[in-house]
This record gives structure tokens, sequence and C-alpha cells, in this order.
């Protein structure tokens, strides 16, 4: 059987082993995504330009075959070809310009005459009189299927291929259809679907590793551009882009193990640690003595606990307490606080009743019958007296716990003095203290540091201190760091205080030192 520590840890490796998985998942699906739409985003780009180019070359087209039918020249004439030399020299892709007269091409400039420009269907005949010729077997000359338009009296023949810029191009095949028909292809021969066979955008056929393309342009003319691309060329393109996730999934994944063997070191392992320690009696106690601010002897002290781990780190009350709380330790902790006080301070609370140590309680040790009657065991085993152990309660202890009366009342009666800890950072007003038994109210340290300042929380002290005075409470004042707070609250009439000013938290030995030193100190003045 799996102890309950291996079980968390296991929970805790699969949860990485999923995290990491889940990220890389995420990655490569972000990587993908990425790059399909700055892909198609390129590619939109491309034949955005390739249908600008297209229809561009047609308009001009048909505005140049109206300009050359107003010509006013004699047909045929040395001026007249002339004009037809310059329109043709000025335009790269226009590979003839001819002039007819009725059915027949009477002459022409380029570098293509006579019968080959006059095939016997035409593609397209429009309303305004033009009539074009798609490139085809029938407008073939030399290998290179021609695109033909005539208007009125004059003709042109394009060179479809240079209509594109193949500088756009490079590897990518293209193909580009005017009005259902195809006009041109790159590279010569190439064989691509037509659009009606594409979805609108981009598409990945992973069966014959393509990338497909189809983009509907809304010019003058109806223009489709298909694209087609090997899927390798793709991840070549965007490679740089899959070594930079790559790296950030590295990092990624880095901090996220980072992140779980943090969270086991002190989520999973310091619980079951701080129950090891306090079975163990690995605990450690140190005091924080409380004086009379009057004479300067010192009354008592509190107890605070200390944890040190095999490896040597200290975890904080901050941490362990809470954890102590959230795990159901508290009362075993207090408990085991306890039983470091008997076993370091016991002779010392036999042979002086007067002197007290104040022991912190959590909600549940004030709500637990085990702890009240581990309390009296401890104390009757110690014959130590219950007036030599103060038990000090927070605010929020006392308002999350049901039935907080009858509880310090029991705790009473075994001869316990109540302390209320850190009062006025929690929610108690003086109506409410006034329905329990208490014996000490310590004002939080918040308050001590406002002394003498202009702070909203230095005009509450002394309203503190009259409430605990009306409800006949000894006052203890903690963090006191310098002689003017001590000062200031001696005018204040309040009794008891502790801080640095006095001494910081001391080892039992050192504790038992420094009293006696106080002690002396006060019998001397």
């Amino acid at each position: 059987m799996l102890s309950r520590r291996d079980k968390a840890l296991l929970t805790v490796l699969a949860a990485a082993l999923v995290g990491i998985l889940l990220v890389l998942a995420l990655l490569g699906w972000y990587l993908w995504r990425e790059s399909v739409v700055a892909e198609e985003v390129r590619l939109g780009k491309l034949a955005s330009r390739l249908g600008e180019q297209t229809e561009q070359a047609i308009v001009d087209a048909r505005d140049l075959l109206d300009h050359l039918n107003q010509l006013e020249t004699a047909p045929c004439s040395p001026e007249h070809l002339g004009a037809l030399q310059e329109a043709a020299i000025t335009r790269p892709h226009v590979r003839a310009i001819g002039y007819w007269r009725a059915a027949e091409r009477r002459c022409g400039v380029g570098f293509i005459q006579g019968r080959p420009l006059t095939p016997p269907q035409a593609s397209r005949i429009y309303d305004t009189g033009v009539i074009a010729w798609w490139p085809g077997p029938a407008t073939a000359v030399g290998g290179v299927e021609l695109f033909l338009i005539r208007f009125g009296e004059h003709d042109l023949a394009i060179d479809p291929r240079l209509v594109m810029n193949p500088g756009l191009l490079a590897e990518q095949k293209v193909e580009l259809w005017v009005e259902g028909m195809s006009l041109a292809v790159h590279p010569s021969g190439a064989i691509l679907p037509p659009p009606g066979e594409l979805a609108p955008g981009l598409t990945v056929d992973r069966a014959n590793n393509l990338i497909l393309a189809r983009f509907s342009l809304g010019t003058l003319f109806p223009i489709d551009i298909v694209a087609m691309q090997p899927l390798g060329l793709f991840w070549q393109r965007y490679f740089p882009t899959l070594i930079g996730a790559g790296l950030l999934g590295m990092v990624l994944v880095v901090l996220w193990l980072f992140a779980v063997l943090r969270y086991s070191r002190h989520h999973l392992s310091l619980p079951a640690e701080l129950r090891d320690a306090i079975g163990g009696g690995q605990l450690s106690v140190v005091y924080q003595p409380i004086v009379d601010l009057a004479s300067g002897c010192c009354v008592g002290a509190e107890a605070l606990a200390r944890w040190r781990r095999d490896n040597g780190e200290a975890i904080g009350p901050d941490v362990f307490v809470p954890m102590a709380e959230e795990s159901g330790q508290a009362t075993d902790l207090t408990l085991a606080v306890l039983r470091v006080v008997l076993a370091e301070l016991g002779d010392l609370l036999r042979n002086d009743p007067g002197l007290v140590i104040n022991l912190n309680l959590s909600g549940s040790d004030l709500a637990s019958p085990r702890f009240s009657q581990a309390l009296t065991r401890m104390l009757q085993t110690a014959k130590v007296a219950p007036a030599s152990i103060k038990l000090e309660i927070t605010e929020c202890s006392l308002l999350n716990t049901s039935h907080v009366s009858e509880h310090i009342s029991a705790l009473r009666a075994l001869g316990h003095r109540i302390a209320i800890d850190d009062f006025g950072t929690g929610y108690s007003s003086l109506a409410y203290l006034e329905n329990l038994e208490l014996d000490t109210l310590k004002i939080d340290k918040t308050f001590v540091d406002a002394i003498e300042s202009h702070a909203v929380t230095s005009s509450v002290i002394g309203h503190i201190i009259e409430m605990a005075s009306s409800l006949r409470l000894d006052i203890v004042a903690e963090g006191i760091e310098s002689s003017h707070q001590a000062r200031w609250l001696r005018e204040q009439r309040v009794t008891f205080g502790q801080g640095y000013h006095f001494s910081r938290p001391l080892a039992a030995e050192q504790f038992r030192r420094w009293c006696d030193e106080q002690t002396g100190a006060a019998a001397k003045t």
C-alpha cells in the first residue's frame, strides 16, 4: 500500500507530466495556427497584387485599343505603324499589335504576325464590342498560349506569363483565372486544381503534403487566384518561428517543472514533515519577555514556536502555523509547544508562581475537548498551576468559533487566564468583548508603531486603552521598540509591554538569565 505522501507525490508527478504534454500541445497548436494564418495573409497579399496587375493590364489593353482606333493617321502607314510600335515597346507583356479591316489583319508590329493571330472562335464577345480569346491551343504561337483582345480596328496579343511578376512568385505555383477561365499559370506547364474544387482561403492537403489556397477578388472582372506549394516548403518558410516556439516551449516546461517541484516541496512534503517534527519533538520554543512597564521586572513571556527542517532550512511561523491549521495539526502543534515549555521552564514556574507563560491558541484549540483535557493532564503531571499558563486567543479565532463564551468560561474555570491577542486588527467591538470573560488585552504592534505620529491609528490606541480600562482588563502593548514608546505607554497607565526595546525572543536558558538580571536591576533602583 502506498502512503498518503507517496500518493500525493505520484499525483503531483502525473500532474506535471500532463502539464508538460498540455504545454507542448498548446504550443504546437499555437505554432500551427499562427503559421497558417501568416501564410494565408502572405498568399492573400500575393493574390491581391496579381489580381491588380491582371486587371490593370486588361483595362490598359482596352484603353489602348480605344486610343489606337482614334488615330487620324493612314492605316498601315509609317506613322501608323510607328504609333503601334511605340505602344508595344512601352508594354513588355504586349507581344504584337495589329490593324484589321473587316475580317482581315492588314498590318501590325511586334514579334508575331499573320494567321496565328486569327483564331477561328472567340472566347468572349462583350456588348461593348470587345472580343477576347483566352489562352489555349488555338492562340498558341511558338509554344506560348497568348491572350488576344480585339476592339474596333485593332488587336493586342498579350503574353499572360508576363502579366504576373515572376519576382513575386519564387517557388510558388500559381494559376490566375479570369471569368472562370484560366489566363496564366506559373511555372509553365504546372497543373493546379480549378477554383471550384477549393474552398476560399487556405487548405492543407496532408494526404498529398500540399498547401493549397484560393482567393476570389472583388475587381472589375471576376478574378480567382489558385496557389499551391509543398508542405515542406511551408515549414521551411516558418522554421525560425518553429525554433522560437520550441525554445519558448522549453522555457515554459522548465518553469512548469520548477513550479511543480516548488509546490511539491512546500505544500506536499512540508505538512508531512511538520507532522513528523511535532511527533518527534523536533520543534523548539523561544520566549518573548513581558515586562512591568513601571518597574522593568520580568513578569513572564510569550512562548513562540520555531521549526528548522532536517536540511537546516528555517520555516517561519507565518508558514507552518497556518499550514498546521489547514492540515488539522493545530492542536498537536499547540500541545507540542506546551510540552517544550513545561520541560524547559517547569521548575521555574513551580518555584515562581507569579511568572506566567503565554500560550497561543488557534480557533480549533478553543473548541477542542481534546485540547482542554490534554492541557489539564500535562499541567497536573508537571505540577504546574493553571494560572502559570495564560492562553492567548486572536480576534479571528474568537469570531470563527461557535459558542466562544462557553469555551472561554470552561478554560477560566480550570484556572487559566485568557488574553485576546493582536487586538485592533480583527473585528471585535466593546459590545462583543463585554460578553466574554477575558483577563488581558494585548494591543497590536501596528498601533504601538503609530505612537506620537499623525497616522490615523495613532488616535485609535488611546480609545483601545480606554476601552480595556473600562472593562478592567490588564493591558499588554506588543512591539515596543523605543524608549519614547515605553514612556508614552506608561503615562497612559498601560501596565505591561513586550518588544525588542526590552529583548528579542530568547532560548530558555537565556530567558532565565535575562529574568534574573532584570529582577536584580529593578531591586537596585
